[in-house]
């Protein structure tokens, strides 16, 4: 069976992950006023883990091949652990809009990263789509900042945030040409929570103290926007570049502003919908085709190789 009688499956698939993960900005507030970065990441992992072994042991499909393992391992580490530490930490030393300035900084780094480590090609649909986006986080992150000042140390927790989740989207595409996308954040969910088991003891005596909506809070950041989030982004990862699922987040902004009007009661500004209006701009920008095919001269066309063999056979399996 093919999928491609189902061309919508993976744009489904991503904007599935993009409004999931939109919504763990929310929730992260709202669970960090409860939890320490190091405890919130470690309940939000082991909520992840249950749920995803669980539907892993229903579907019997077991181990990844062994060449999946290296890039489990990194994103399990850098995007599963060290990411959501250091940006549960970041959140609470900086406003909301120099965090999402900051953190936006990833989707660049991991196009760059892609064309050096993984020989993808940058068109300049996407370079200029990226650029178009991160100006619009910028103007979100300016109508979201505070009026207080930003530690130095949360601008590094940030940048630092940044970089593992850059390095960690690099480091599971090969993984998926392995494994499923199921299979892969399983067992990188483990894994980046038994890097942030040293937490345990926080965690169980926050956990006593905390109000219970602050715990579900917890349980929805594993379940959702880690459990089935991270498993869709696998799934459309594994169908196209690591460049373009990165650009692709840069809808995440302007859907937090939404996000935070409806369930918060912040009411945007309109630099805030410039902002999130440029974001969604240049993430169709980046996601467009060439309408005049691809040609020996065509300077838009991504650099062919192996990876992108793969990534066509993907598309057809």
């Amino acid at each position: 069976m093919t999928t491609t009688t189902h061309p919508w499956r993976a744009p489904a698939a991503a904007c599935t992950t993009v409004v999931l993960w939109a919504s763990a900005f929310v929730s992260i507030r709202s669970a960090g006023e409860a939890y320490s970065p190091g405890a919130l990441a470690l309940g939000r992992l082991l909520a992840g883990t249950l749920v995803l072994g669980a539907i892993l042991i229903v579907r019997r499909e077991g181990l990844p091949g062994r060449g999946a393992w290296p890039g489990i391992i990194t994103s399990g580490v850098l995007w599963f652990g060290l990411y959501m530490v250091a940006l549960n930490w970041g959140e609470q030393e900086v406003d909301a809009g120099t965090a999402a300035m900051l953190v936006n900084i990833g989707p660049i780094l991991i196009a760059l990263l892609g064309a050096r480590m993984l020989g993808e090609g940058l068109p300049r649909r996407l370079l200029l789509g990226m650029g178009v986006s991160f100006a619009g986080a910028v103007v979100v992150g300016l109508a979201m900042s505070g009026h207080g000042g930003s530690s130095v140390l949360g601008v590094a927790l940030c940048l630092l945030a940044a970089v593992a989740y850059a390095a960690g989207v690099v480091g599971q595409k090969p993984a998926l040409a392995h494994g499923s996308s199921l299979q892969i954040n399983t067992f990188g969910c483990l894994i980046g929570a038994v890097a942030c088991l040293p937490f345990t003891g926080v965690l169980v005596s926050e956990a006593a103290d905390a109000p219970l909506s602050a715990t579900l809070n917890m349980v929805y950041l594993g379940v959702f926007p880690t459990a089935l989030a991270f498993t869709t982004w696998g799934y459309a990862l594994a169908r196209t570049t690591a460049g373009k699922m990165g650009a692709t987040t840069y809808a995440v902004p302007a859907l937090v502003v939404g996000m935070a009007w409806v369930l918060l009661d912040e009411v945007p500004t309109p630099l805030g919908i410039v902002g999130g209006v440029l974001c969604l701009a240049g993430v169709a920008v980046s996601r467009s085709r060439q309408q005049t095919g691809p040609t020996r001269g065509n300077p838009d066309r991504p650099v062919e190789g192996p990876r992108h063999d793969q990534e066509r056979q993907a598309e057809r399996t």
